[in-house]
């Protein structure tokens, strides 16, 4: 890219507090004008949010052209060795000069899906299984996701669930399969 290609930098009063580790790597304006997107080494600064959403809580992004669509992850509920997470509302936000934010972020949530995978549960329903790395953090973090009718609470879904992800662990933690 020449020098007069280049985009200018965020003015400070538009910057996010990032941490001491933290660096930016791309931005774009919403075309409301009033909100910044940042992308950074840790995560992704959205308008409205007082703090940085990780790349691990990220369930899904999906670029269209002109909006990034961005869905995050909310723990419902903390067992041993993993988390229970379901989608938040899906936040959207019309980037009408994106430069490198939706390259960026598709390059940064998957890079932090280690493993991954969908199962369907004896008992009922089914159940993706996902290994994330985390950002500062060794080792990667454990997530479940049910598909919607599952009956989450279940004993045996529960257990089907326990297994499948302790099964999962024990694979290396360096696989990705669909």
């Amino acid at each position: 890219m020449g020098l007069f290609n280049r985009k200018p930098k965020l003015p400070a009063d538009r910057r996010p507090p990032l941490d001491r580790d933290e660096r930016m790597l791309a931005w774009a304006t919403v075309a409301d004008g009033d909100g910044v997107v940042v992308v950074s080494n840790r995560g992704l600064w959205l308008p409205g949010r007082a703090h940085r959403l990780g790349w691990h809580d990220i369930n899904k992004a999906v670029w269209s052209g002109r909006e990034l669509a961005v869905t995050p992850a909310e723990t419902v509920v903390e067992r041993d060795g993993y988390l229970v997470v379901t989608d938040l509302p899906v936040e959207t936000y019309l980037l009408l000069e994106p430069g490198d934010v939706p390259h960026q972020v598709r390059a940064r949530v998957t890079s932090s899906v280690s493993y991954t995978a969908h199962y369907k549960l004896p008992a009922g329903g089914a159940v993706r299984v996902v290994g994330r790395r985390v950002s500062g953090v060794d080792g990667l973090r454990w997530t479940v996701r049910y598909d919607p009718g599952t009956a989450t609470d279940d004993q045996a879904v529960v257990e089907q669930t326990d297994a499948l992800v302790a099964a999962a662990r024990g694979t290396g933690e360096s696989e990705t399969t669909a």
